[in-house]
């Protein structure tokens, strides 16, 4: 299926660099598709990398990953007959959640340039192209099945005829609303933060500590903290507008920033470099602590508008643009909505874990007790919860999934789609095959002519 295809080489062109230096290949060109080689350490390369993952192959490895190396080319190249590029920014913004990836799994920056034998900087502009060929590839993917519509008549005639064990499973969903409250913090409290802010600045500017380690040490954004708080490239539209304003701002990259608030807290930011309308600097992010007595007030205000709701002096959606604070869902009754789905609809894996955690037991109508959890911009707020409503996991049916069962016939034409096109693009593209890499089993067989 082309769709899985394509998955595994947007995963391979993006991570395959790491191990593009890990191997004694004497090279040779293997394949050529118009233009462009396909070399054998190209290959070799993709297969260690997929060893690392536990990738497992049903087929000769040999035979595949030139072929899946072979179907990039042909969106390539038709990428550039197209005029189709992507802007550097979503590159960008990729490459940085690759690195962060990579991270993780080496444990530090000094870990994974050992082990790719390049530096950092080296490694992120190899990753750079990779990334940028696998997003032009799902450009070029998305234009050629635009146009497929998908009609009802054809979703019924699909699955007319399906096992119903073939039938998709639709796991149960929820639609919750939510109440939240934050804690009030003392000007004290946002002082000392502040102070402390201004303190690392001090250590920074007379060079008794590096900005890089202090965010490591200090910074509660954990995600950049183990990256010396760099938040790589970015775009304006990236961040919130108060840290936008500052971060590009600056121009002088031994400099710190005054002290920024924003709705996750108070930071210092330091430029590292400016590309365009991109820009990459480090921050370091301080919250302020919030008190026992402040969590235990807002419990008690919550539960004493929970009750007024259950005794009928005020209903779930009037309290919650009169008491909630959370500007997210107060001017929408509250309701929870995911924006990966775009519904209000959630599998209970997808809800905020607290969340989850309350509405699993409730009965559809039931307010939960107030509960403490971390938002979504990482403060500890107190929230109730209403389940509005549950639809238990069964197979799909018209009525109630058209949604998903379209998907899937979607899916289906668009595959059909792509796997013809592909076809039809061996047949006017110049394609050779060097001898002793001819003998497989390809899962299009046009590459030989």
């Amino acid at each position: 299926m082309i769709r899985k295809i394509f998955i595994g080489l947007f995963t391979m062109v993006t991570l395959s660099v790491v191990a593009q230096n890990n191997n004694n290949v004497v090279d040779e060109v293997i394949w050529i598709v118009g233009d462009e080689a396909i070399l054998k350490s190209d290959v070799e390369a993709v297969r260690l990398e997929d060893m690392g993952r536990g990738q497992r192959w049903d087929k000769d490895p040999y035979c595949v990953i030139p072929e899946q190396l072979a179907v990039q080319k042909l969106f390539l190249h038709q990428a550039e007959i197209d005029s189709i590029d992507v802007p550097d920014a979503d590159v960008f913004q990729k490459v940085d959640l690759n690195l962060n990836a990579a991270l993780l799994d080496y444990g530090s920056r000094e870990k994974l340039e050992e082990y790719a034998k390049m530096s950092y900087s080296q490694i992120r502009e190899k990753m750079y192209q990779n990334v940028k060929n696998g997003m032009i590839m799902e450009a070029v993917q998305q234009k050629l099945v635009a146009g497929i519509k998908v009609t009802p008549s054809q979703v019924r005639r699909y699955f007319k005829d399906l096992p119903e064990d073939s039938i998709p499973f639709i796991p149960t969903k929820v639609e919750c609303q939510i109440i939240t409250r934050e804690p009030f913090i003392p000007q004290e409290e946002i002082d000392r933060v502040k102070e402390e802010l201004r303190g690392y600045t001090d250590r920074v500017n007379d060079g008794s500590a590096q900005f890089s380690t202090l965010a490591l040490l200090y910074s509660e954004d954990k995600g950049s903290a183990q990256r010396g708080g760099e938040l790589g490239f970015s775009g304006r539209s990236s961040f919130v507008p108060e840290f936008a304003k500052v971060a590009f701002s600056l121009t002088d990259p031994k400099a710190v920033s005054k002290v920024v608030e924003t709705e996750f807290g108070f930071h210092i930011i330091q430029l590292i470099e400016k590309r365009g309308d991109l820009v990459n600097c480090r921050h370091i992010l301080r919250k302020p602590k919030v008190s026992t007595e402040a969590l235990q007030k807002c419990i008690s205000d919550l539960d004493s508008i929970r009750k007024g709701v259950q005794e009928g002096y005020d209903t779930f959606e009037a309290c919650v643009s009169k008491f909630s604070y959370d500007k997210d869902t107060r001017n929408n009754y509250g309701l929870l909505f995911d924006n990966k789905t775009s519904q209000s609809k959630y599998e209970m894996k997808d809800l905020p874990t607290e969340v989850a955690r309350a509405v699993a037991g409730m009965k559809v109508n039931e307010i939960s007790a107030p509960f403490i959890m971390v938002n979504s911009k990482g403060r500890e707020v107190v929230a109730i919860v209403k389940l509005k409503s549950r639809t238990n996991g069964h197979r799909a049916t018209m009525s109630e999934d058209y949604q998903e069962m379209q998907d899937v016939v979607l899916s289906k034409m668009s595959e059909e789609a792509l796997e013809k096109w592909i076809r039809e693009k061996q047949k006017t593209t110049y394609i050779h095959i060097k001898d002793g890499w001819q003998n497989c089993e390809f899962e299009y067989p046009g590459w030989i002519k």
